[in-house]
């Protein structure tokens, strides 16, 4: 055989060799893909996008735990049972999703932002406490914003609202932060406007995070 085969067949051997060995590489890294995907799905509700109740939870303790101007935001539609009875869950879906997108454009990429569960949202925000207000009425406006569906019809919308600060409450601990602004949130409910917690409100009794005795928390069980 010529040198000038030899080399060819050489060089023939080593690309062989080399695509061989990058096919179980190749496949490994397909299924690393497949399998992050798979993990990032189960992460978040599949209806609205958002991080479910413990990726949430996750999230949102690690960014208390870095800063100080931050605030737990608890959301609740207002009469969405009423949306679902007269116009169909198709359409109830449709204004949960809308609220999703609402509230995680409303947040900003460095927030937490989740689905508690049914109607019921949460994020923990960076925010100043001198913006704190400006940014609550800024969010109630978005959440009182008609949503429009495919076929052009229009859903009136409303939501409650409810924040705790950190500086505030002085504590960056989310189950007392979240207590607060959910019984903030109550103390407020239908009025239009977002309301602040203040220390009083980290003294209520809870079930889980959240006010004793709201929806739900019977059926928990375990006091947080």
């Amino acid at each position: 055989m010529s040198p000038l085969l030899r080399a060819r067949s050489r060089f023939g051997q080593r690309t062989l060799l080399l695509t061989t060995a990058a096919v179980p590489l190749t496949g490994w890294a397909v299924h690393a893909v497949t399998l992050h995907r798979q993990l990032a799905a189960t992460r978040k509700d599949p209806l609205t996008g958002l991080l479910r109740r413990d990726s949430y939870t996750a999230r949102g303790r690690r960014l208390l735990a870095r800063r100080d101007d931050l605030a737990v935001v608890m959301v609740d539609a207002d009469d969405f049972k009423a949306v679902n009875d007269t116009m169909g869950h198709p359409v109830g879906d449709a204004v949960l999703a809308a609220f999703g997108a609402r509230l995680t454009a409303w947040a900003g990429p460095h927030a937490s932002v989740g689905r508690l569960g049914g109607d019921e949202f949460a994020a923990v925000v960076q925010a100043p406490a001198a913006l704190l207000e400006q940014r609550l009425a800024q969010l109630v406006r978005m959440l009182h914003t008609p949503v429009v569906l495919e076929d052009g019809r229009t859903v009136d919308v409303a939501a409650s609202v409810g924040a705790a600060s950190t500086g505030v409450l002085g504590t960056r601990d989310l189950t007392a932060l979240q207590r607060a602004a959910d019984a903030a949130l109550y103390d407020g409910k239908h009025s239009g406007r977002a309301h602040l917690a203040t220390a009083a409100h980290t003294t209520l009794p809870s079930v889980n995070g959240r006010r004793a005795g709201r929806p739900g928390t019977t059926v928990w069980g375990r006091a947080a």
